[in-house]
């Protein structure tokens, strides 16, 4: 059975202040994002804007703004802050944009995508952090993003097709479905290897597909139906 959770934006009296993590979040974009060539203007601003802090469990938020991922339970992490935002940058969404995202995770990828596109649609697999994640995001006052929780594998179609995918996982190779639903034009994000890992980017064109391998990576591997394939 597959959950859905739609983010409405009603706010949560008990959300913690940023104001102690600010200056943080802009060391984090001032040292970690500009010197490895994030340029982007609106993915920066993103990226000074959501508070990480509070996707983050509480006994890791000291090491919130750290260049590096944390545990968020369940055997499963969120991302260092560059890759999230390298990925972002790769999309090139903008405020016309509808991007589908396989693995919400911690939610903090789904928010920066939300700060940027006009819809977001998510899918997580672990039940739990899908719950937890629409929470979180419907908290902030996020209204563009729906979070579901599902095999990613197959993607979304009924909202299909996608100006941008953004894919959290390392899948063996690229889901045929994920394809199917971008684009002509559009463009995905994809971690894809299993020990060994590449982050690729695939643009959609009328005659298929062409990749560009763009750095190498380390992911949790994408389960469900991508591992009976």
């Amino acid at each position: 059975m597959m959950a859905l959770f739609s983010c409405s934006g009603n706010s949560e009296s008990d959300m913690a202040p940023d104001s102690v993590y600010f200056n943080q979040r802009q060391k984090m974009v001032e040292t970690q994002l500009i010197p490895r060539d994030i340029t982007d203007l609106n993915v920066l601003t993103a990226m000074r804007s959501v508070p990480r802090h509070l996707f983050v469990p509480k006994q890791f938020r000291d090491d919130s703004y750290h260049d590096g991922p944390l545990p968020i339970g369940h055997d499963q992490t969120i991302s260092q802050p560059y890759i999230v935002a390298i990925m972002t940058q790769l999309l090139e969404i903008n405020s016309s944009s509808k991007v589908l995202e396989i693995g919400s995770g911690s939610g903090y990828q789904t928010a920066v995508l939300g700060e940027l596109a006009d819809s977001v649609f998510s899918i997580e697999i672990i039940s739990p952090l899908a719950e937890r994640a629409s929470k979180l995001l419907d908290s902030l006052g996020y209204k563009k993003i729906m979070v579901k929780a599902g095999d990613g594998y197959i993607g979304w179609p009924e909202h299909a097709p996608f100006d941008a995918i953004i894919v959290t996982a390392a899948a063996p190779s690229v889901p045929q479905p994920l394809i199917d639903q971008l684009k002509v034009g559009g463009r995905m994000v994809i971690p894809v290897g299993d020990f060994t890992q590449e982050l690729y980017l695939i643009i959609k064109n009328k005659d298929g597909i062409v990749k560009q391998s763009i750095i190498p990576v380390r992911f949790v591997p994408m389960t469900g139906e991508v591992q009976r394939k």
